[in-house]
């Protein structure tokens, strides 16, 4: 069994932790990481290969060919976000058949989508127990909140992370929070420590002898320090949506109430994208968030490649939930064992639409309930889901427009074209065309019927469209017509389930 860690402190945490609780168990548990010496490492990549090591934890050096496993056959991404797909590719290349269990608050857009195509497995930790949801403030950098955060946290016998991103002015920082709270112990911690050094002032803050941890986003990565419920992020406007969130959950890892305090400039000076950021971070201070958060990140950087090495793409030229659409289509052709064209997932009803049919700007001006409005429309399955929708608009912004009517009535039609099985349904003034998709429901001998009793309108062409050639001079005429002929093959199959 191989646990694959980014950073060498979490490689140490998971080590301890694996040979405390297997201490009375047969396994041997070994760490890699560049704490460790060359000939350190070279005697472990030896045991290995002969078999002596049950459980190797490590960091990017269990990639490296000095390590060849005798027997893999589980390997444990942890942090999975922090790392690349060739990264993850590579010790898969060890053995053909090893099974991957992948750990992570906020997964990669790649990952999830393969969770969300059914092509892995997927299950969410939502609610640890015994833990409360942190609670997240924006504020303004200013001397007396961190003060008042700080006492607040160590006068309950609690320890503070204290974020400053900026490796060369960390000591300054420091400096000043000594100034600021001088009797309190203040360590320092970021990646250009030497190991020594880094491992000792993480052993000292985790057995409680700093109350403070001026640190780098070193500590992002699974850091477990339950004594600490209070993490003050300096220029939080300068990190990522995920990153917030793995930083954020570096607290509230206990039973006790935590904090997180995002300070940045004023609102002013933040960037728009910025400030959506820190609102998004602090809105989704629920236990379980990161799903959610993993999901915004997949609709706005896109889905990736599958057999590629993008973990993200360009998903916004469909739109996220047309995306899961096809994706969900796709998927079920195979589980089907149809053939997988790729197809609109639903029914598309071209021709009839002559007039607008939209939510107009001057009817509801806010884009965002638009887009709502549009995919509870397009999701909607019966027509009385979309007579609760029609029902809802008139009571909260009006009588509805012509446009917005034609919008109900194209998605009435695709309704009824779904349940029968119909792809496409195209209408012009001189006729049209209904194509049939290779499973539908509709009863051939109600076709047949239609094309007799009126030769000179239908007409088959090909083995899945139906043709028809009526005068159907305005908008009206159009939807009766497709109405009246969807209804036929509607009222045959009820017929010929009855029978």
């Amino acid at each position: 069994m191989a646990i694959l860690v980014p950073t060498t402190l979490l490689a140490q945490q998971h080590y301890n932790s694996f040979r405390d609780r297997f201490a009375d168990w047969p396994f041997k548990v070994e760490v890699v990481s560049r704490f460790k010496t060359g000939k350190t490492l070279s005697e472990v990549a030896k045991r290995v290969e002969n078999g002596d090591v049950d459980i190797l934890v490590g960091t990017h050096k269990l990639l490296q060919s000095d390590f060849r496993f005798h027997d893999l056959g589980l390997l444990v991404i942890d942090e999975e976000h922090r790392f690349g797909v060739k990264q993850k590719e590579a010790i898969k290349a060890l053995r053909a058949e090893v099974d991957i269990l992948t750990m992570t608050a906020t997964p990669i857009p790649r990952t999830l989508n393969m969770a969300l195509g059914g092509l892995r497995d997927l299950s969410i930790i939502a609610t640890p127990a015994k833990r409360l949801s942190i609670k997240t403030f924006i504020r303004e950098h200013s001397l007396a909140l961190i003060k008042e955060a700080v006492l607040r946290e160590t006068l309950r016998g609690g320890q503070v992370y204290y974020l400053h991103n900026e490796v060369k002015t960390i000591e300054e920082t420091a400096r000043k929070l000594r100034e600021l709270l001088p009797d309190l112990s203040i360590g320092v911690s970021h990646g250009q420590l030497r190991e020594m050094a880094l491992e000792r002032v993480m052993s000292d803050f985790y057995h409680q002898r700093h109350h403070i941890l001026v640190c780098s986003t070193i500590i992002e990565t699974g850091i477990d320090i339950p004594n600490a419920n209070t993490i003050i992020i300096d220029r939080a406007d300068k990190f990522g949506l995920a990153q917030l969130h793995q930083l954020r959950g570096r607290v509230g890892r206990s039973h006790h109430q935590a904090y997180a305090y995002l300070l940045s400039p004023p609102r002013s000076a933040l960037t728009p994208d910025a400030e959506k950021r820190l609102e998004a971070i602090e809105a989704a201070g629920e236990l379980g968030s990161g799903y959610m958060l993993a999901t915004h990140d997949l609709e706005i950087r896109g889905a990736g490649e599958l057999l590629g090495d993008e973990q993200s793409g360009q998903i916004h030229s469909v739109g996220f939930s047309l995306y899961l659409d096809m994706l969900h289509n796709a998927v079920g052709r195979y589980d089907a064992a149809r053939f997988p064209m790729l197809t609109l997932p639903r029914q598309r009803n071209r021709g009839q639409v002559t007039r607008p049919a939209l939510i107009p700007e001057d009817y509801l001006p806010d884009i965002t309930t638009r887009l709502v409005l549009y995919k509870r429309i397009a999701a909607a399955e019966t027509r009385e889901a979309l007579r609760e929708i029609q029902v809802e608009m008139i009571d909260r912004f009006g009588l509805l427009p012509d446009a917005i009517k034609n919008l109900f009535y194209q998605a009435n039609i695709r309704v009824k074209a779904r349940r029968l099985g119909i792809n496409d349904v195209e209408v012009t003034s001189t006729g049209g065309s209904v194509e049939f998709s290779d499973n539908t429901r509709v009863n051939p001998l109600s076709l047949i019927t239609l094309i007799q009793s009126d030769p000179n309108t239908y007409s088959l062409s090909g083995s899945n469209k139906l043709r028809f050639q009526v005068e159907l001079a305005d908008l009206a005429a159009r939807q009766g017509f497709v109405e009246q002929l969807l209804d036929v093959f509607h009222n045959a199959l009820e017929d010929s389930n009855t029978n």
